[in-house]
């Protein structure tokens, strides 16, 4: 294997992995911060990319594009929160998987019917369509890289407002305890509406960032879920860092498993990390504190 190989495969790995903590952070917001279990999560990441390739089309302008398909994901997920889903937050981790898997396939038939049943286009804006040299002779793709930098600075921002703001400190303070919350003030419900909205919406910049790369499709959400679970597994429930670092060891686990075993075998990798984690540390590597 060639150093420019090894080289490029470390960079799709993290740049996978930092797509998924997009999806993952969210996710693990939910269910550390709210004991929400949320299989739709996927549908904002649907919802987003194809928002994005809806404006894209009609105003040919990548960037406000993005703008808006992170804030219809967000609003959408906003409102379903406050319209259905806060009314069953007492209800058991089963009711929640129940619901929010009927709420996949409602997502993906209303899907359907808007955009169609075919894949559309979310072409690599202009800007970012080139390539640029990382190394002597070794080049990567200008948009993967952007990537990159965003999920870097989506972490950063994640991990300043989490544990270094009085908005971080009511979220925890929610999470550990609501009724002492609520008494001294804290409104619950407000902060767990915008808390889910939020998730929505970083599941909607993971799918606008993702669509120049994937194929726009119903039904997309379904895959990264899948994964995100995993990430938010590894990396512990509730928590912002074992996230971004559970997101980058699946991304270039799974990035180097496919290019160095069958694909049977490259495709099982991440599950068997898995398994080896939880059998060691049930609570993941970074579990959230109390």
């Amino acid at each position: 294997m060639s150093l420019s190989l090894i080289v490029v495969q470390l960079l799709n790995g993290v740049q996978l992995g930092l797509m998924l903590f997009l999806m993952a952070s969210g996710l693990t917001l939910v269910l550390g911060m709210m004991s929400f279990i949320n299989l739709a999560h996927g549908s904002f990441y649907m919802i987003g990319a194809f928002i994005a390739s809806s404006l894209l089309a009609w105003t040919g302008n990548f960037m406000l594009s993005l703008l808006v398909a992170v804030a219809g994901a967000g609003i959408v997920g906003l409102l379903l929160e406050i319209g259905m889903l806060r009314k069953v937050y007492q209800q058991s981790h089963l009711q929640h998987v129940l619901i929010t898997f009927g709420l996949i396939l409602v997502f993906n038939e209303l899907a359907r019917l808007i955009w169609g049943p075919f894949p559309v286009p979310l072409p690599v804006p202009a800007l970012l369509a080139g390539s640029v040299e990382i190394l002597p002779g070794i080049t990567y793709p200008t948009f993967r890289l952007a990537i990159l930098l965003v999920g870097l600075a989506v972490a950063a921002a994640l991990y300043v407002v989490i544990t270094h703001t009085r908005s971080g400190m009511w979220v925890r303070a929610g999470a550990s305890d609501r009724a002492m919350a609520g008494a001294i003030g804290v409104n619950i419900e407000l902060m767990f509406s915008l808390l889910f909205g939020m998730g929505s919406a970083l599941a909607g910049l993971a799918g606008v960032m993702a669509g120049p790369i994937l194929t726009v499709q119903v039904g997309i959400g379904e895959p990264i879920l899948i994964l995100s679970l995993v990430v938010t597994v590894i990396g512990g429930i509730g928590s912002i860092r074992g996230a971004f670092l559970a997101a980058l060891l699946v991304g270039v686990i799974d990035t180097f498993g496919r290019i160095l075993f069958p694909p049977a075998i490259g495709s099982m990798m991440i599950f068997l990390l898995m398994a080896v984690i939880l059998a060691c540390r049930p609570q993941g590597l970074f579990p959230a504190r109390a």
